[in-house]
């Protein structure tokens, strides 16, 4: 059985009104992202936060039959306060990569909550599709997983994300730049 799998099934199943809660919460956060309200983003996010996402290897390139695989490097390994750096930038109109800003809906689907081994804390895989368009023909699309920690905040939206790993399916990124947040 594969790490993924193990991790996933350790974690009792959360409750069908847990899992809807934490999936408004995600969507809230969507929908901050895809309107620029950066600000109050990044007030869901935890001071701990890990935001994180690695290269994907190409199936041929690894050894199945000893479930080796070859190493990858970090896209992002960013903290908050690194998140925080990246949206002053984008703030600033100086952030070329975004000019024009780019234009971005993230879907997200197939949604497991799972309890973690932290209190208050859950596990959650989703699978996403984050669309960008920017000037009049400049189109990508961004699919893969992503693995988040949620825990329960204090504030309005009742949630915060203090980890989100991020596994995108292409192995070569074909944008001219990578400055959406995922």
């Amino acid at each position: 059985m594969s790490t993924t799998v193990e991790t996933m099934e350790q974690g009792k199943v959360a409750s069908l009104a847990l899992h809807h809660e934490i999936g408004q919460f995600l969507y809230l956060e969507a929908e901050l992202l895809d309107d620029w309200e950066f600000r109050d983003w990044l007030d869901l996010l935890a001071e701990d936060i890990e935001y994180t996402m690695r290269t994907t290897v190409n199936a041929q390139t690894r050894d199945r039959r000893r479930s080796v695989q070859p190493p990858t490097t970090w896209v992002f390994n960013d903290t908050k306060f690194q998140l925080e750096r990246r949206i002053a930038r984008l703030e600033t109109g100086m952030a070329w990569a975004e000019e024009p800003p780019s234009r971005t809906r993230h879907l997200i689907t197939n949604l497991r909550v799972r309890e973690s081994a932290l209190p208050d804390e859950y596990e959650v895989r989703l699978n996403f599709i984050l669309y960008r368009a920017q000037k009049e023909r400049d189109e990508v699309f961004y699919a893969g997983m992503r693995q988040d920690r949620v825990r329960r905040a204090p504030h309005a939206a009742g949630w915060q994300l203090c980890r989100r790993h991020i596994t995108l399916d292409q192995v070569v990124m074909t944008s001219h730049n990578l400055s959406v947040l995922f």
